[in-house]
C-alpha cells in the first residue's frame, strides 16, 4: 500500500493483547487521516488497542439500547415492519389493543436490557407465533428463555456467543463467574458481599505477597474488565464500584453451567421442584411478587414449597444464601446445617433470636451475614465460631455486641450498626488487640484509653471510622494514645475521625505521621484548620468532611496540594464563608467530583483552570439570592444536581436559568453541554 494511500480498517472482537501486537505489527503507514477501529470485550485490550497519550478519547464505551429503541427494535423483528402509523397490520393492532401482550413484551425488554443481540434473538423467535396464540407462547418463552437457549435453534447462536465470553475465561475466574449465579435476577450485588463470599467458599487462590482480599479485587476487576458484570454507579473510598450487576441473559447462561455442574443448587421461584443428587451450595429464590409462592401460585403452591423445603437433604450443604426473605421454614431447620462454611440470611425477616442460638452452633463458618434482620440478641457463644472471617450485622436491632467477640482471632471483617440508632455502634473492649487479622470494622466508638491503645495492635487493619466518647478525667488521655496508634496503621486505606456533639477535632494535629497508603478520609467535628499532615497523603482520592466550620481558602487551599484527588464532599457546616472561590493557583489536576452543602455561601465561583477536570457537580443552595459564577470555565461537567427545600423551590430559579443559558452558548460553540437535576428535600 502506498505512503499516500489513506485507508479505513475495521477489526472485529480482538480478545487479546497478544492478538493485538500481532495484527498491528502487519498494519500499513497510512498518510495522516487513516483509521483504524476495533472492537473488543476487554477494556485493558482496548487501552492497549488506543493512542497512549490520549487513551480516554479514543475509547467508545458502547451502552446498551435506550428503552425506546429497544421497542423499536424488537417490534420490526418481531412483526416485520416498524411501528408507523401508516403501516400498521391487523398483527400491529392485535399486540397494541392487548395489554396483557403488551406486558409481557416489556418483561421481555426488561430481560434483555438494551442487548440487541438478545433483542434481535428473541425477537426472531416470538415472530413465528402468530396470534392467537402468540400470548400463551410468548409468556412460556418469557418464563424458559435459560432453557430455550439450550434448545431452540433460533437463540443458539446468542448463547454460543455468551458462552465464547465465559469460555475465553481463566480458569480461577469461571468458578467466580458461575458463583453468580447464586443471585437472583435484576440483583445488585454489593462487592464487598461477593468478595468475602468468594473467599470463604474457597473460590480465591492463595498469591504469594498479597491478601487473599486483595487478590478477590484482582479478580472482580478483571470481570468488570471483560464486560461479564456490569458495574453499578456508586463509588467506593477508592474509586472502585462498589456494587455490580450480571446481564439477565449471560444470568441464564451461568445458571445453565452451574446446575449441569452440580456447582450450585437452586431453590424457589422458577426453580421450585427441581431434584439434586448431591447439594453442597443452596440458594433460595423468591417466587413471584417476591412472597413465598411458587410459580402456580395460590395455596397449593405455598403447600409445595414447604414440603419441597422440608425435603431436602441438608447435611452435607456447606453453603446456604437465602433470598426469600420471608422464608421460615427453612430457618426452622438451621440446627441441620451442622457442615455449613457460609451462610447468608441478609434481610430476611423470618430470622428471630431462636435461630440465632443454633447458627453459633455452626463451628464451621466462615462467613455470616444476618444484615438487614430482626434479631436483638447476639448470644455470647458467637465467641466460639473459631473460624469465622466476615460477620455483618448491620441494620438489626442489636444494641451491642458481646465481649467474647474478641475471641475471634480469624475475623476481617465486621458490620454493627443499629438499623434507627446511628449512634449505637461496636464498643470494643480490651483485648481488642488479639483480633489480629481484622481488615474492616466499619464504626466503633473508644471509651477507653486500653482500647485506643489496643487500635494500634492491629496491623492489617484497611478501613476503620472511630468516634470518640466524652469519658470524665480520661478524654485527653484517649486522644493522645489514638493518634499514636492510627499512626501505627500502615495498611490503612480507609479513615473516619468524628467526636459526638461535633466536638473539636483538633487533636489530630497532634498525629506523628499519617498512614501513608490512605484514600478515603471522613473527619466530623470542628477544625481550626485541616491537620498539617493532609498534604502529605498522596493517595488520596476521596475527602469528605461535616461540622468543620472551615473558611475563605482552607479547603481548596489545602486540598488543591492532592495529586490523585478526585472526589470532595463538604457535607452539613464544613465550610461557613460567604463565598466558595476555586481559584486559578488552587488547579485541581485529578478532580472529578465536588459535592457542597451551600447553607452559610451566596456565591459559588470557579477561575479559569481550577478544576478542570471536573466531572460533577452537586450544590445545595437553600436560600435566595445564591449565585454559581465562572461554571463556562468548567469544560468537562457532565452533570449538575441542585438541591434545595422543598418549600423554598422558587429560590433556585434563577440558578437553573442561569445553567440553562450556560448550556445553551455551549452548544451554540459546539462545546460538551451538561444535564442539570433538581433535587427536592
Amino acid at each position: 500500500m502506498s505512503n499516500e494511500t489513506r485507508y479505513l480498517i475495521v477489526i472485529d472482537d480482538v480478545w487479546t493483547i497478544a492478538a493485538w501486537d500481532a495484527i498491528r505489527s502487519t498494519l500499513p503507514d497510512g498518510k495522516p487521516g487513516s483509521r483504524i477501529i476495533v472492537t473488543t470485550r476487554i477494556k485493558t485490550v482496548a487501552k492497549e488497542c488506543s493512542d497512549v497519550s490520549a487513551t480516554e478519547h479514543y475509547i467508545h464505551h458502547m451502552k446498551p439500547l435506550t428503552d425506546e429503541d429497544s421497542n423499536e427494535l424488537f417490534r420490526s423483528r418481531a412483526f416485520g415492519s416498524s411501528m408507523d402509523k401508516a403501516s400498521h397490520t391487523k398483527e400491529m393492532e392485535n399486540i397494541s389493543h392487548n395489554e396483557e401482550l403488551e406486558d409481557i413484551m416489556k418483561r421481555i425488554l426488561k430481560k434483555c436490557a438494551g442487548l440487541p443481540l438478545a433483542i434481535v434473538s428473541i425477537a426472531s423467535l416470538l415472530a413465528s407465533y402468530k396470534y392467537p396464540e402468540r400470548k400463551d407462547m410468548w409468556e412460556t418463552v418469557w418464563k424458559s428463555i435459560g432453557s430455550q437457549m439450550e434448545s431452540n435453534p433460533t437463540l443458539e447462536g446468542m448463547r454460543q456467543i455468551l458462552t465464547l465470553s465465559y469460555n475465553h475465561l481463566p480458569y480461577h475466574l469461571k468458578g467466580c463467574m458461575m458463583y453468580l449465579s447464586i443471585f437472583p435476577e435484576d440483583f445488585e450485588i454489593p462487592r464487598d458481599r461477593l468478595l468475602y463470599k468468594w473467599i470463604a467458599e474457597g473460590l480465591v487462590e492463595e498469591k504469594r505477597g498479597l491478601t487473599l482480599l486483595e487478590i478477590a479485587e484482582g479478580y472482580f476487576d478483571d470481570l468488570s474488565s471483560r464486560s461479564m458484570i456490569d458495574s453499578v454507579l456508586s463509588l467506593g473510598y477508592n474509586g472502585k464500584w462498589t456494587s455490580c450487576r450480571v446481564h439477565d441473559m449471560l444470568l441464564e447462561v451461568m445458571v445453565s453451567k452451574s446446575l449441569e455442574a452440580n456447582f450450585i443448587s437452586l431453590s424457589g421461584g422458577q426453580y421450585e421442584g427441581m431434584s439434586y443428587d448431591r447439594i453442597r451450595r443452596l440458594s433460595v429464590h423468591a417466587g413471584a411478587n417476591n412472597d413465598s409462592t411458587s410459580m402456580n401460585g395460590g395455596a397449593s403452591g405455598r403447600r409445595g414449597k414447604r414440603n419441597s423445603m422440608e425435603r431436602l437433604e441438608v447435611q452435607q450443604v456447606r453453603s446456604l444464601s437465602i433470598f426469600d426473605f420471608q422464608e421460615k421454614k427453612l430457618l426452622d431447620r438451621l440446627g441441620q446445617f451442622t457442615l455449613l462454611r457460609v451462610l447468608d440470611l441478609e434481610d430476611c425477616k423470618g430470622l428471630e433470636n431462636k435461630h440465632v442460638k443454633d447458627i453459633c452452633g455452626m463451628y464451621l463458618l466462615r462467613f455470616l451475614s444476618m444484615k438487614g434482620t430482626d434479631i436483638s440478641l447476639l448470644p455470647e457463644k458467637v465467641g466460639e465460631l473459631e473460624h469465622l472471617q466476615v460477620l455483618d450485622v448491620a441494620g438489626t436491632l442489636l444494641l451491642k455486641l458481646p465481649e467474647t467477640m474478641t475471641r475471634l482471632e480469624k475475623l476481617e471483617y465486621l458490620r454493627f450498626r443499629h438499623r434507627a440508632q446511628w449512634y449505637t455502634m461496636w464498643t470494643p473492649p480490651v483485648g481488642i488487640r488479639k483480633m489480629k487479622a481484622l481488615q474492616n470494622i466499619d464504626c466503633v466508638v473508644i471509651k477507653d484509653v486500653r482500647v485506643a491503645q489496643d487500635l494500634g495492635e492491629l496491623g492489617d487493619l484497611r478501613d476503620v471510622t472511630i468516634f470518640v466518647e466524652e469519658s470524665s478525667g480520661s478524654t485527653q488521655a484517649i486522644l493522645d494514645a489514638l493518634v499514636k496508634s492510627i499512626s501505627k496503621l500502615y495498611s490503612l486505606r480507609s479513615l473516619g475521625i468524628g467526636r459526638f456533639n461535633k466536638r473539636s477535632i483538633n487533636f489530630l494535629n497532634a498525629m506523628p505521621s499519617p498512614p501513608k497508603l490512605l484514600q478515603y478520609l471522613y473527619l466530623d467535628g470542628a477544625m481550626d484548620e485541616f491537620p498539617h499532615w493532609v498534604p502529605s497523603l498522596h493517595n488520596l482520592v476521596d475527602v469528605n468532611i461535616i461540622g468543620s466550620w472551615l473558611r475563605m481558602d482552607q479547603v481548596y487551599g489545602v486540598l488543591c496540594k492532592l495529586p490523585i484527588l478526585q472526589r470532595i464532599n463538604m457535607l452539613d457546616n464544613a465550610y461557613v464563608d460567604k463565598e466558595l472561590v476555586a481559584r486559578t493557583t488552587h488547579n485541581f489536576p485529578a478532580l472529578r467530583d465536588l459535592s457542597a452543602n451551600c447553607r452559610h455561601t451566596e456565591v459559588v465561583k470557579f477561575e479559569h483552570g481550577s478544576m478542570d477536570m471536573l466531572e460533577e457537580l452537586y450544590l445545595h443552595l437553600d436560600d435566595y439570592g445564591r449565585r454559581i459564577v465562572g461554571i463556562q470555565h468548567l469544560r468537562k461537567l457532565k452533570r449538575v444536581t441542585i438541591a434545595c427545600n422543598k418549600h423554598k423551590k422558587s429560590a433556585v430559579d434563577d440558578v437553573l436559568d442561569n445553567l440553562k443559558w450556560d448550556n445553551k452558548r455551549r452548544l451554540e460553540s459546539n462545546q460538551l453541554q451538561f444535564t442539570v437535576g433538581v433535587q427536592y428535600n
